[in-house]
């Protein structure tokens, strides 16, 4: 639990030189600078690591500030990542080629293999697993916030990639993060509570989530959550550890928790968020075994509770 997949990183924000006039600029031009490429969210990889290149190597690259952002610095130097446009490679001439200002770029990145942070992120290592995590995220607030929220006019990037700027009324908009809370519920045999959501594939389970709502402290909305999906009620909270969980914007927030005592441990699921839901006991290794329980991916918090719980990997 202290050592979560998308909880590692060794890079040094160096958030005070976001401020620094034409930053991005000196950084594109040093050497030791490496870029960490993105396409539709996912992250370029080779060989089980971020495929990080010089700034000189990116071919065609305009290093607009929209889709740029420094991601800190260690002893081998800056990092940026560069957020492609989704619409790279889409205009195209009569014969069906990119055209001219997508060409160059479009080459170097057909030779370049993204992945999936969900599917990669605990294969990778410390420094990769924090920089792919954080650039992820940002990448996916400044889609979404192209528009200022208080009178809907355009935002321009500044501060190198971690603020937008109104371009009316010059108000500052930062990224967001959201509190979700995850929870391994166990009663008084030592059984977790694991759920079955309405989109997920037969026979997966993992434990219950929710978003965290205005006016609510953590140890609530786990008590909340676990009573709206599984009709359980909840007594004892405890904290386990947390990580950023980029998809589009959450901070996944563990805990344990236990049934309330004397409360009943029959499950009754909501029927619209959570299909399934069920006491396991031990014997839950038999059933991932045998392909009868499928838990959650790796790069999750929900594995490493449902693991902490049993005592040992599962997978």
């Amino acid at each position: 639990m202290h050592d979560l997949p998308l909880a590692r990183s060794t890079v040094d924000p160096d958030a005070a030189a976001r401020t620094r006039p034409g930053l991005v600029a000196t950084l594109v031009a040093e050497p030791s600078t490496r870029v960490l490429l993105l396409r539709r969210g996912l992250v370029a990889t080779r060989d089980g690591v971020l495929d990080l290149h010089a700034p000189s190597a990116v071919t065609g690259a305009t290093w607009d500030p929209e889709h740029l952002a420094y991601l800190g610095r260690d002893d081998d130097g800056a990092y940026l990542a560069l957020a492609l446009p989704d619409s790279l490679g889409e205009e195209r001439d009569l014969d069906g080629v990119p055209i001219q200002e997508d060409a160059a770029l479009m080459g170097f990145v057909d030779g370049l293999t993204f992945a999936h942070l969900r599917d990669v992120g605990d294969a990778l290592p410390d420094r990769d697993a924090g920089l792919a995590t954080t650039a992820v995220a940002l990448a996916a607030w400044h889609s979404r916030h192209p528009r200022c929220p208080r009178c809907g006019e355009m935002t321009e990037v500044v501060e190198a990639g971690w603020v937008r700027r109104c371009t009316a009324d010059h108000s500052l908009h930062y990224p967001r993060t959201d509190p979700a809370v995850i929870m391994a519920v166990t009663d008084a045999d030592d059984r977790v509570l694991l759920g079955h959501a309405a989109h997920w594939p037969d026979r997966r389970y993992s434990t219950l989530a929710g978003y965290v709502e205005p006016g609510e402290s953590i140890e609530a909305a786990v008590r909340r959550e676990v009573a709206e999906e599984a009709g359980i009620a909840v007594g004892e909270v405890e904290f386990r550890a947390s990580q950023p969980w980029p998809f589009p914007a959450s901070l996944m927030l563990g805990f344990r928790a236990r049934v309330a005592e004397g409360a009943s441990t029959e499950v009754t699921v909501d029927g619209v968020e959570i299909t399934a839901a069920r006491f396991f006991s031990r014997q839950l290794a038999a059933a991932v075994r045998d392909g009868e329980v499928l838990l959650p991916m790796r790069s999750s918090i929900a594995l490493a509770l449902i693991e902490e719980w049993f005592g040992g990997p599962l997978r």
